[in-house]
């Protein structure tokens, strides 16, 4: 392939890593789109294609461990829980007996009234429960010890 095929297949790349990475979370295309910016210059001044693709790769690789930093940092544990999860470690009240065999029983938590199950024992109505794990729509209790 000529050098003016390498300079536009550059640049295409460089445009689709670039706008994909608006639409993907987690910095995984920008490292590529960087090293294909990278690329794309060698290729528009003219530089051997083996020294695009050297380019390409060495950029991509150094972009990939500076903005690792920062993926890291979303996943950080201070931020606030959302959704069902935000209610592990809370305390409920069982208003329907708990029962696992049955598949029955509800717990009031934060002013809400869910479906509840536990690890194996029956608990009965009135009894103060911990909230430990969400399992699609049911909390996972466990009765608090006095």
């Amino acid at each position: 392939m000529g050098i003016e095929i390498w300079r536009w297949l550059w640049t295409g790349l460089a445009v689709m890593m670039l706008v994909g990475e608006i639409f993907s979370a987690g910095f995984f295309l920008l490292p590529f789109g960087i090293g294909a910016v990278a690329a794309a210059l060698l290729a528009w001044l003219g530089v051997a294609v083996l020294a695009q693709w050297l380019v390409f790769f060495g950029v991509s690789l150094l972009a990939l461990a500076y903005l690792r930093k920062f993926v890291s940092r979303q996943d950080d544990a201070d931020l606030p829980k959302v959704g069902p999860n935000r209610l592990i470690d809370a305390q409920a009240l069982v208003v329907e007996r708990i029962d696992p065999i049955s598949h029955t029983g509800m717990v009031r938590v934060e002013g809400e009234t869910w479906r509840a199950t536990t690890a194996g024992e029956v608990v009965e109505l009135g009894t103060q429960v911990m909230v430990k794990e969400v399992r699609g729509t049911r909390l996972v209790v466990v009765p608090q010890s006095e």
